[in-house]
């Protein structure tokens, strides 16, 4: 059964172990300062195992941000993402945030916009 856990501070390990399956790519980090300052994040977990996740970064004021919005290959398909996205906005709405953004790849926007999201101008900066 896939339980939604609202700001469960998953473990290094786990959160890079799914960061590597979703992305297809290593990753080794430590995410316990970032998610400090987040306004929420979401873990799904099936048999208590980590396989979604997405984190709620904000400005400190009105806009928050969704950022990581990833589920384990294994457990794609199966509403999860849009039930955390769903969650993660509900959430920070209770906390206060009166905007929320998203930014992704053009084969993400109708999911987004299943999500209730809708386009907007914005101007990005590639800095690295």
């Amino acid at each position: 059964m896939l339980e939604l856990r609202t700001d469960p501070f998953p473990a290094a390990g786990e959160l890079n172990a799914l960061f590597s399956a979703a992305w297809g790519s290593p990753h080794s980090r430590d995410f316990a300062e970032i998610l400090s300052r987040s306004l929420a994040h979401i873990g799904a977990y099936s048999d208590g195992r980590l396989v979604g996740f997405v984190n709620v970064a904000w400005d400190g004021g009105i806009h928050a941000f969704l950022l990581d919005t990833s589920v384990h290959p294994d457990m794609r398909r199966q509403g999860i993402a849009m039930r955390m996205v769903r969650q993660a906005t509900s959430i920070a709405r209770e906390r206060g945030a009166e905007w929320l953004h998203v930014d992704f790849e053009p084969r993400l926007a109708g999911f987004y916009r299943a999500c209730g999201f809708r386009p907007t101008e914005a101007g990005l900066i590639k800095l690295a």
